[in-house]
């Protein structure tokens, strides 16, 4: 018992410094570039910026082969990724936020942050590869919530604490912070002792030779996702998953902008409570999958997010007909939106973690999440031009409207698997 309550406070402390600074460039930088006067599109290409999210496929195979087995496969990628990310971080405290108008410095800045992606995205792959190694079937659901509330609550950090600190606090002791949280978080893994692991090159034998990657070696990848019908449907569900999400990231918070909610407004009751919401919707979600299969859970909290893009969408026709809204609806709807995204998270991951080889862990979790992360990336890349074509309203409603018909996948697959997704975790 308390090994496993030490490989759940290992797992929290890494996706929470994974969370800080995604939940910068998700949270906090819309926010601030909106502010500034940045149009809709413009905030909507810096989802470029999540990249690296979407490629970490191309190199999570080398994450799998490549280790330093007496410091822990896994380990060895790990400790590394956390330590630059800290370096990256104290970098950008010393750049000027106000010289951000100058072509120099915002190349600077956006460079920085792809780069900061680019480690993130990689520690991702080898954290992902670390849990499903030694994470049993009955403690997979378990291992992903305290994976979910890690990273809500870097969000809590890395977005809405930054929000509001900058309304106090200079821009270099606000990323100095976050510099000294990712450090802090580094000391689990440090006197973790990771399990030796099978042996990743000769387990990819079949697939390539260290050192170079064939097409025939990703055509043999990919056909695992082909060989059954159920792999197939669950492909169709990671592929639909996120197209809500990528449509509507970079649209809500700029429309709270719109609406009058203050920096504090959107750092404290935006975006930390509603990350306090995902805390609890993610502990929620772990309780479920005890007593719920893992199909009807999916369906359930998927119904309720639709739900709530649909309250938005209803905010949204109130906003453009001049219509006070009250703060308090706003970070209602957040707050439960965010609680539902959650749930929903916890209850992928477990699947895709039930999908994932041991042997091949890291790549097969990476490659799926990958799936959604690329789906959701591109849409973010040009749903900031679609709103501004069509408004708040009738933009957010036909979103309501696709995430509706993304439910079909899900039913699909839960059809299909029901003899597996029948009964609930232990």
């Amino acid at each position: 018992m308390l090994q496993m309550r030490n490989i759940y406070v290992l797992l929290f402390s890494l996706y929470w410094a994974q969370g800080l600074p995604v939940g910068f460039m998700t949270h906090a930088l819309p926010v601030i570039l909106r502010a500034q006067g940045v149009s809709l599109a413009h905030i909507g290409g810096f989802g470029l910026l999540m990249l690296p999210w979407s490629l970490k496929i191309l190199w999570a195979p080398w994450v799998d082969r490549l280790g330093i087995r007496h410091t822990g496969h896994y380990r060895s990628w790990i400790i590394p990724t956390q330590l630059l990310m800290v370096l990256v971080l104290i970098g950008l405290s010393f750049l000027p936020i106000q010289a951000l108008n100058q072509p120099a410095y915002l190349l600077l800045f956006f460079a920085a942050l792809l780069g900061m992606n680019f480690i993130g995205a990689t520690q991702d792959i080898a954290t992902d590869g670390l849990a499903v190694n030694i994470l049993q079937g009955g403690q997979q659901h378990w291992g992903n919530t305290f994976q979910v509330i890690g990273s809500r609550l870097g969000f809590i950090a890395g977005g809405g604490a930054v929000l509001w600190a900058l309304d106090w606090l200079q821009w270099q002791p606000t990323f100095l912070l976050l510099a000294g949280l990712v450090l802090l978080n580094t000391l689990p893994v440090l006197f973790y002792r990771e399990p030796a692991h099978q042996n990743k090159r000769s387990a990819n034998a079949g697939h390539a030779k260290a050192g170079k990657i064939s097409w025939a070696a990703v055509r043999q990848y990919l056909a695992y996702f082909f060989q059954t019908p159920e792999l197939r449907l669950w492909l169709q569900v990671l592929l639909t998953f996120k197209i809500a999400d990528g449509l509507s990231g970079p649209v809500l918070k700029p429309l709270m902008v719109d609406s009058g909610l203050s920096f504090s407004q959107i750092g404290i009751y935006v975006t930390m409570l509603g990350a306090c919401a995902a805390l609890i919707g993610a502990g929620i979600a772990g309780i479920c999958l005890k007593w719920l299969p893992r199909f009807q859970a999916l369906l359930a909290f998927s119904v309720l997010k639709i739900a709530s893009l649909a309250v938005y969408a209803w905010l949204a026709w109130r906003y453009e007909a001049g219509q006070a809204i009250q703060p308090r609806l706003l970070y209602a709807v957040n707050a439960a939106e965010d609680m539902l995204s959650a749930m929903l998270l916890v209850v992928m991951l477990t699947v895709i973690m039930q999908y994932s080889r041991k042997h091949m862990a890291g790549t097969d979790f990476t490659f799926q999440v990958a799936l959604m992360a690329a789906v959701s990336g591109g849409l973010y890349s040009i749903s900031g031009i679609a709103a501004d074509w069509l408004g708040y309203g009738s933009y957010l409603s036909g979103i309501a409207l696709l995430a509706a018909l993304c439910l079909i996948p899900v039913c699909r697959w839960g059809a299909n698997n029901a003899g597996r997704n029948s009964a609930p975790d232990a």
